[in-house]
């Protein structure tokens, strides 16, 4: 397995000069973007950075993002979302509270629990797999779990690696779906240059980067997404502001978030973690497979579409399944799918106490163990 996913040493990138390398992978980008546009498949201009990233981190490449491009790249991505939702989900969700929360709080519980067990039955070393397994804010969760006797670098690789499954697999789906619908479907033209409201596309970048400091000033988990789209989504219902997102700005966005993702899978990572990669992955298939199931009760309860369920209900990430939703054609319903994925971000985040309690009990318990030894 670590011959399989990290090629020779002599495969390497290393030496090559820092602009040959953000050369190749922008033209290697371009490629992927093309291949995953040629299968017909939703999000391949998130697909394919993240696949040129992925290539370029394990063999070695120097090449690096900055937080800022990242952030503001989060922020066009909120206010994509809220230029999509309004606020008729409120009602929506007040009306069918019950069934909504038991879709959030049931992938909360299915993760926490495979995390668990997976941690009784010690496949992963300490508490690593409570902490790999949380269905969002993979960032926040990782940087907590090294204070609480867990492997930070397989907590990351599971988390990321999630996330990446995600977006493959929820990609996938959203073009058997399209398929399903309509043999001869087609994935929808972009107009690369249509007309702009500059105006308004200077307001839309003006709430983006007042967005980004006010995150990072105050500490808001994931600010730098939910706050453009809730500041966004009151703005524009209130008549302020008509958010303006071109498809290049859009593109542009989707690659950042790509080779952001892909960026953080190095070669000594994966490396690290070439000999649980089996045991990660099957932990990953079965929380998206008991989240799906989840998917289809919400379907046999709700009567919505088969789609918009499956994307409500797939663990993370909020801004790649906010990408992919946006992909797909206008039967999928943005506004749940979003407003259940961020009132999940926001109970992940709240049950950061319990995932602790967990951790604490569990090391204690090794410790007991290790004394009557």
């Amino acid at each position: 397995m670590v011959k399989f996913l990290c090629p020779p040493s002599r495969w390497t990138l290393k030496n090559w000069p820092v602009l040959w390398q953000w050369t190749g992978l922008i033209l290697a980008s371009l490629f992927f973007t093309l291949l995953w546009n040629s299968l017909h498949m939703p999000a391949a201009l998130l697909l394919g950075p993240m696949s040129a990233a992925i290539i370029f981190s394990v063999l070695n490449g120097r090449v690096r993002l900055s937080k800022k491009p990242f952030s503001f790249a989060q922020g066009v991505i909120g206010c994509m979302v809220a230029h999509n939702l309004s606020f008729r989900i409120l009602g929506e969700i007040i009306k069918d509270w019950p069934i909504f929360l038991g879709g959030v709080f049931s992938v909360i519980i299915i993760s926490n629990l495979i995390g668990w067990l997976m941690t009784r039955w010690k496949i992963f070393p300490g508490t690593t797999a409570l902490w790999g397994a949380a269905p969002g804010a993979a960032t926040v969760m990782t940087l907590l779990s090294e204070s609480y006797d867990a492997d930070i670098r397989l907590v990351a690789f599971m988390q990321y690696f999630r996330v990446i499954c995600v977006a493959v697999i929820a990609s996938f789906i959203s073009q058997i779906w399209m398929a399903s619908g309509n043999s001869g479907y087609q994935l929808p033209s972009i107009v690369w240059f249509p007309l702009i409201d500059w105006m308004s596309l200077a307001k839309t970048l003006a709430l983006i980067l007042v967005a980004m400091p006010i995150s990072r000033l105050f500490h808001i988990p994931n600010g730098r997404l939910l706050l453009p789209l809730f500041s966004g989504l009151i703005l524009q219902y209130l008549g302020y502001l008509n958010l303006t997102l071109p498809p290049l700005l859009l593109a542009f966005s989707y690659t950042m978030l790509g080779w952001n993702i892909g960026m953080r899978f190095s070669r000594p990572v994966v490396s690290y973690v070439a000999h649980s990669f089996f045991k990660v992955f099957v932990a990953i298939i079965v929380l998206i497979v008991l989240c799906g199931c989840m998917g289809a009760l919400l379907v046999h309860f709700t009567h919505i579409d088969p789609l918009t369920a499956y994307l409500a209900t797939s663990p993370g990430g909020s801004d790649s399944i906010a990408i992919i939703a946006a992909s797909s054609p206008d039967r999928v319903d943005m506004a749940f799918i979003m407003a259940m994925q961020t009132v999940r971000l926001i109970a992940v985040l709240l049950s950061v106490p319990l995932i602790t309690c967990l951790s604490h009990y569990h090391t204690q318990n090794n410790k007991k163990s290790a004394q009557q030894r």
